[in-house]
């Protein structure tokens, strides 16, 4: 238990460090952001699969493109509503996935869901409202980005329970990198900024800061105490708040925080429901 608690902060610390870096870079465009965050991370997921000698292509290629395809969509759209939102509400915004996870899970799956979740739900998309609602610094666009963001992370939720153990999981984000190594090259086609010193040095560390908040994540749920601690995974929201205070003066509302609380409560409540 206390090693899967140890983890999961390790998790939450490196995406807390790559959201800091994103949120700093934002002069460079979407594009240019996700082919350094995806070429970051191809070094380590072609080095496994090659040096483990599991085939690259996978079973399932239709279903792994369209998983990269939905990942790199939603995280381009992040990257890009951090240019108009405080980091902390980007990163606690687009933490109402599973909530579109759920919704596609009814319809595509035939999943069912307990009413008492929809509540739940209905709990954490009232914390979006009083976010937008008593935070003026949280701008339309913005909001409207982060929340395109979540809807495709929801969608990769349900595409990465149809694909099912057929497939290794390093594959699967293989697929997600060389798709998103594609697609940032062509979008930064159009909106290239030359990166200066150690930019290149930072651009290439958001790669490696989503690898292995990606790989502590992953060590975490193999425990026996996955359900104890699925939760901390929120701990992100947090630490990068209370980052984004310090380095970037970010302002947040008592109301706005309020919100926040209720968006990860709601989600918490709905996973410990769902255990239980």
């Amino acid at each position: 238990m206390k090693k899967a608690i140890y983890f999961m902060l390790l998790s939450a610390a490196s995406f807390t460090g790559m959201n800091l870096l994103v949120k700093y870079l934002t002069h460079f465009g979407g594009g240019q952001l996700v082919l350094f965050r995806a070429f970051g991370s191809l070094f380590f997921t072609m080095s496994f699969l090659l040096w483990h000698k599991i085939p690259i292509f996978g079973n399932q290629i239709n279903l792994l493109i369209y998983r990269g395809l939905a990942g790199v969509t939603s995280m381009a759209l992040f990257f890009m509503s951090v240019h108009y939102l405080p980091i902390g509400s980007a990163v606690s915004l687009r933490y109402i996935s599973p909530i579109f996870a759920t919704i596609l899970a009814v319809f595509f799956l035939r999943q069912r869901v307990k009413p008492i979740q929809w509540l739940f739900f209905l709990m954490a998309f009232g914390g979006v409202l009083m976010i937008k609602g008593f935070d003026t610094n949280i701008d339309t666009i913005g909001l409207l980005l982060v929340l395109g963001s979540a809807l495709f992370s929801g969608v990769v939720y349900v595409l990465i329970n149809k694909i099912g153990h057929r497939d290794h999981p390093v594959v699967i984000v293989n697929y997600f990198m060389w798709i998103s190594v594609a697609v940032g090259a062509i979008l930064s086609i159009f909106n290239w900024t030359t990166p200066v010193g150690i930019e290149w040095f930072l651009l290439l560390s958001l790669g490696v800061f989503g690898y292995f908040g990606q790989l502590f994540m992953t060590k975490a749920f193999q425990s026996q105490a996955t359900h104890k601690i699925v939760s901390l995974k929120y701990v992100e929201v947090i630490f990068t708040m209370i980052a984004g205070v310090f380095l970037f003066t970010d302002v947040y509302p008592f109301l706005s925080l309020v919100g926040t609380l209720l968006v990860i409560g709601g989600l918490v409540l709905n996973i410990w429901y769902r255990n239980k």
